[in-house]
């Protein structure tokens, strides 16, 4: 399909053929705008209650001191997948640096699978370097991993989820999950494992490990209720973690509804018609890079920047001429609003909400003297993102398939990720000179996310996309080059993907003494939300309803304190 549009330039009339898609609605309407209202007395008094708890949560650390290191980290690892460790990582370094301590010193002499892999990853996660030597002793004489360790179940899944923070240095730990990854499965399909509830926790992890799952999506969509089910779960940890999320939600609806709010005002359904309407989701991305309260301006700021994007990436790929594309990019190269006169009304629009949004990033680093090297950053980001958007509606206009590497290097812009970034690190708390020059150098870890957002937004919205006039995505290109099946392209571009990963976790444990350990948190979650957002080639963004049930986990529906009080007293 295709509209029909004019230039309106005078008196003459001429028609200007459009491509057209057609995209799902927007499934929330107005339905944060009930959370834009000020704090209540009970928004207080769960804050006094999170604040009472904390300090009993703390008292379990002192606690730990004395017990077994399967106990302390056990502890650690609870506090962390239920999304409560910004509360505690003084404690949490304390304890893994003694444990660090006692590997590097050959103190650490339990040779338990299951203990010396969950070592690893804790170990590994918080960018401790440790070898992954540890895991030599499980080999046979063959050089392989023992086939005695299929008995030990919970060894083979602490194995397989330490494995995902391997580097390509890390051969060892490639061979473990090929292995693990076989063993486990094959134990599924034969219903050997002692239970449901194991067999459903193995299976999770086998679609999507721990390393590559979100924080706070873990908790709320997951491992809360796994560990209350867990007999041995701490009631009071359970709790505190409980209020926590509930008091943060409140939070997150309040920043959601500012949102919704504003693009309810700007009216974009009306004068972007063009364009994919999106008020919660472009929200996600910035929750996922941080949920604490440290980033509610940032994560405000950046979610409706990325609901511009969104409008943006559309004018681009569905709605304008080369012509007009140029004309617009110039304008933005030159900052100049002079220039999209000669535009479409919707082109305009789009214009003047990319400038208002930076023109409040400037006003609000501007007091703290930073906007002199964030705003420069994204300004520049957001240039290369149109350029690269530009690129794209040629290549589509010309009907030209780009090599697959001319295409990855075009996609590490069209991703978003590096604008993101500028936007959502210069609003926060570790927005330095230092950091954002460090950003500008284009450091491979943010080409590496870049090209897993990229790639695997790709090989979920591909097929929609080409029931249009549509750019090659990187499956077509990757079809053409090396010649290859839609199966055997899939399997190459998952196979650079993993490889992404590999140096997002090398350069993770290279950068964490220049670069803040935060920083680098936020890059890996961009890397995670890609995964939850477009995996298992379905693109939720485009297709909310998809996200519908994650979004309603997150932002909509509080944890259950009371029932599980009450449930625990009917057993008592």
């Amino acid at each position: 399909m295709s509209l029909v549009a004019s230039t309106n330039n005078g008196d003459a009339v001429s028609p200007i053929k459009r491509p057209h898609a057609i995209f799902p609605p927007d499934i929330w309407g107005d339905f944060f705008l009930r959370y834009t209202s000020e704090p209540t007395e009970a928004d207080d008094n769960m804050k006094q209650q999170v604040g009472i708890l904390k300090e009993e949560v703390k008292k379990l650390f002192l606690t730990s001191i004395d017990q077994s290191i399967l106990q302390k980290l056990k502890l650690i690892d609870s506090v962390q997948r239920l999304g409560v460790s910004y509360h505690f990582e003084h404690e949490i370094d304390e304890a893994l640096e003694q444990i660090h301590y006692s590997v590097g010193s050959g103190e650490f002499n339990e040779g338990d699978l299951h203990i010396v892999a969950l070592v690893f990853r804790l170990l590994r996660q918080k960018g401790y370097e440790i070898s992954s030597d540890v895991f030599k002793k499980f080999k046979n004489e063959e050089g392989k991993f023992d086939e005695t360790l299929t008995k030990d179940v919970e060894g083979l899944w602490s194995l397989y989820e330490a494995s995902q923070l391997r580097t390509h240095a890390d051969d060892i730990l490639d061979e473990a999950c090929d292995f693990t990854y076989t063993r486990l499965k094959s134990l599924l399909l034969a219903n050997q494992l002692s239970s449901h509830s194991l067999a459903a926790q193995i299976n999770r992890s086998l679609n999507i490990p721990i390393h590559k799952r979100l924080p706070r999506s873990e908790a709320a969509r997951y491992y809360m209720n796994a560990y209350e089910d867990n007999p041995s779960h701490n009631e009071i940890l359970l709790t505190f973690a409980k209020l926590d999320f509930n008091s943060l939600q409140k939070m997150h609806q309040k920043e959601v509804g500012s949102i919704t709010k504003w693009l309810k005002k700007s009216n974009f359904g009306t004068r972007v018609p063009y364009a994919r309407e999106r008020f919660v989701e472009p929200y996600l991305w910035p929750l996922a890079m941080s949920h604490e309260p440290e980033n509610s301006t940032a994560r405000r700021c950046t979610g409706k920047l990325i609901a511009c994007l969104s409008l943006v990436d559309d004018a681009y790929d569905a709605y304008g001429t080369v012509e007009e594309l140029e004309l617009f990019t110039e304008a933005i190269q030159r900052w100049d609003i002079s220039i999209i006169e000669p535009l479409p009304q919707g082109m305009k629009a789009v214009f003047e909400t990319v400038v208002e949004i930076c023109d409040e990033i400037e006003l609000l680093t501007g007091d703290s003297g930073k906007s002199s090297f964030v705003m420069p950053r994204v300004k520049q980001a957001i240039y290369e993102l149109f350029q690269a958007y530009l690129i794209e509606a040629k290549w589509c206009h010309e009907g030209h398939i780009p090599t697959y590497d001319e295409y990855r290097v075009n996609g590490i812009l069209t991703s978003t990720f590096p604008l993101q970034l500028a936007s959502f690190i210069g609003l926060g708390p570790y927005a330095t000179k230092e950091v954002f020059d460090w950003m500008s150098s284009d450091p491979d870890i943010i080409q590496a996310i870049s090209v897993i957002c990229r790639f695997v937004d790709d090989t979920a919205s591909h097929k929609f996309e080409h029931q249009r006039v549509h750019v090659a995505t990187a499956v077509e290109c990757c079809i053409k080059q090396y010649d290859l099946s839609l199966e055997e392209a899939y399997e190459l571009i998952f196979k650079d993907v993993e490889d992404c990963w590999k140096v997002l976790n090398e350069e993770y444990l290279k950068l964490i003494k220049d670069i803040p350990k935060h920083v680098l948190d936020y890059i890996v979650n961009l890397a995670r939300i890609t995964e939850l957002v477009y995996g298992n080639f379905e693109d939720k963004y485009t297709n909310g309803k998809l996200l519908k049930n994650y979004v309603r986990s997150l932002l909509v529906d509080p944890m259950c304190i009371e029932k599980h009080k009450q449930e625990k007293k009917l057993l008592e």
